[in-house]
């Protein structure tokens, strides 16, 4: 059995925490390599912190090393970048494209990317439609594998206090049976349940370019518990 080498970006966001923690359980991973801005609390032998400047091309390339998966969980909020929708997709486009493009270099086969639900490069919300054009430019890349996951509301405690977030996820909760259909995508959905179907699909090594909605990562991925194909 090939044990592989993750990556991880957006280690420190609500999915992103529990993907690593879920990594470094995981029998079928022997290192999981963590890109980070700054220094984090996690001590495990499987664990490799690198502490990235992701504004340097070349930092990034010497810190994303070599390996088998990268997960890329990175995101902002308008909030962060006061607005500034130039500094909003140098984190949710550039970041995700470059780690790309720099893994096929790196002899990476697979590629996971965390979008949202709505994703469309001719979206008139800009939010949606960088989205969109993340995944779309994304797909295009020679990866033998490449997952796309769109979760809609994300439940679970995060770092960071988000008054309308906390809002919206307790209202989606409270109407999710209504939901159903063509709707059931828009269904709120904990992050660690995303967590769990990205490392489960990586262990099945399914090949091609795949895009899981709400249905996919609460029930679909419990049938793939298999051994990693590559």
């Amino acid at each position: 059995m090939h044990r592989k080498t993750a990556v991880v970006l957006g280690a420190t966001g609500l999915i992103g925490r529990h993907l690593v923690q879920e990594l470094l359980e995981n029998e079928f991973f022997s290192k999981v390599r963590i890109l980070v801005r700054r220094a984090i609390p996690i001590q495990h032998p499987k664990a490799d912190i690198q502490i990235v400047n992701f504004k340097d091309e070349k930092d990034i390339a010497a810190k994303l090393d070599i390996g088998d998966v990268i997960f890329c969980c990175v995101g902002t909020t308008r909030k962060k970048v006061k607005g500034n929708k130039t500094a909003y997709r140098q984190v949710d486009y550039d970041i995700p494209i470059i780690t790309a493009r720099l893994g096929v270099q790196h002899g990476f086969s697979q590629f996971f990317l965390v979008s949202a639900i709505g994703a469309n490069p001719l979206s008139a919300n800009f939010y949606l439609q960088l989205k969109g054009c993340v995944e779309e430019d994304v797909a295009a890349f020679p990866f033998e594998a490449i997952h796309i996951f769109r979760p809609s509301v994300l439940l679970g405690k995060r770092e960071e206090f988000r008054l309308g977030e906390r809002i919206g996820g307790a209202l989606m909760q409270a109407f999710s049976f209504l939901l159903n259909g063509s709707w059931r995508k828009y269904k709120p959905i904990h992050a660690s349940q995303v967590a769990h179907a990205m490392v489960t699909f990586a262990n099945a090594g399914i090949a091609g370019v795949h895009v899981h909605e709400y249905d996919d990562m609460v029930t679909r991925h419990q049938h793939l518990q298999s051994p990693p194909l590559f």
